[in-house]
């Protein structure tokens, strides 16, 4: 049986909600059929005040093994590295992360401000906050770049705002029966069985991206057209498995119409949320996307885009869903 505490920091509960709606296993398979012991969680622990309080410096002090510690949520350091704006069970949340994570087996890092800051990490940054060993796409973060678990193993990323359920139960079944070995990591920590495709993969528009097909309105994005060219959609430069993971099983943004705003990445929000970047593509002469698809180039895909364009068929300029 392996123990788990999980830890909600500052500016999230959204991860908190979506562990909660996993199906595949969800919360009660990890508990009755893969021998979970959650210890404590923030909305399904059942110790509060000062049992709860003993339980934390129970696991901090060794006292109560700790296999797995799972954050979400930034790390606050603010005021003046004290720590103070984010208050836990009478100590800064700060304080009780570090004690956690230098007993835990495995530390899990859960959504997108846990992994690398996130939105409170945007400039001017008055809380101080920043992720557990990544600051945007800097290593390091509040453990350091050189952490190690007990396990001798980094922080466990599965970022998202918020992370798909399903990834957080998949790898907490993986680390829960003696799979940590297994888990490869990409550069910046996330499991690649989901980080190593992009969103676009997957996604129903696929063929009007490869045909340079645009949409021009959000009601088209639904039935024709690309939401990479106008509205800022960066499914090919984001690595996720949205489209092949679907969200209540059913949809994912780019299949309702939805630009992929990259929350998997350590970059968003991008372009710092500055008035005419959200659901509108970056050009430069108003023309040319500053950014293209990752492995590629500017000349390069100016020329496959020009020869996409003359060489698409009739039908991938016309409505797909005909009823």
């Amino acid at each position: 049986m392996s123990s788990v505490l999980w830890f909600q920091g500052g500016a999230c509960s959204g991860n908190t909600m979506s562990f909660l709606n996993a199906e595949e296993p969800n919360v009660v398979d990890l508990i009755t059929d893969f021998g979970l012991d959650l210890l404590w969680h923030p909305s399904l622990g059942l110790e509060l005040g000062a049992n709860a309080q003993k339980l934390f410096r129970d696991c901090a002090n060794g006292v109560t093994p700790l296999d797995i510690f799972v954050f979400e949520g930034t790390v606050i350091e603010g005021p003046d590295g004290s720590g103070r704006y984010d208050m836990f069970a009478d100590r800064p949340m700060k304080e009780w992360v570090t004690e956690l994570a230098a007993q835990a087996s495995v530390v899990v890092a859960i959504g997108d401000c846990a992994s690398w800051g996130g939105i409170p990490a945007m400039a001017p940054n008055p809380t101080d906050s920043t992720g557990l060993q990544f600051h945007k796409r800097e290593k390091g973060g509040f453990l350091g770049g050189d952490f190690r678990s007990k396990l001798g193993l980094p922080v466990i990323n599965i970022p998202g705002c918020p992370a798909h359920p399903d990834w957080i139960t998949q790898i907490i079944v993986a680390l829960a029966t003696g799979r940590a070995g297994d888990i490869a990591l990409d550069e910046l920590h996330r499991p690649q069985t989901f980080f190593k495709t992009f969103t676009q993969t997957g996604c129903t528009r696929v063929q009007f991206f490869e045909y340079k097909q645009s949409t021009t309105s959000f009601g088209e994005g639904t039935r024709t057209g690309c939401l990479f060219y106008e509205f800022g959609c960066r499914g090919p430069m984001t690595h996720s498995p949205c489209n092949r993971i679907l969200w209540n099983r059913q949809s994912s943004k780019t299949r309702a119409g939805m630009p992929c705003t990259g929350c998997t990445e350590p970059e968003y929000p991008f372009f710092d949320l500055a008035p005419g970047t959200v659901f509108k593509t970056q050009k430069v002469s108003g023309v040319i996307p500053k950014e293209v698809p990752e492995g590629s180039d500017h000349l390069t895909y100016m020329a496959h885009a020009a020869a996409a364009r003359i060489a698409a068929p009739q039908w991938s300029k016309e409505d797909m869903f005909v009823v």
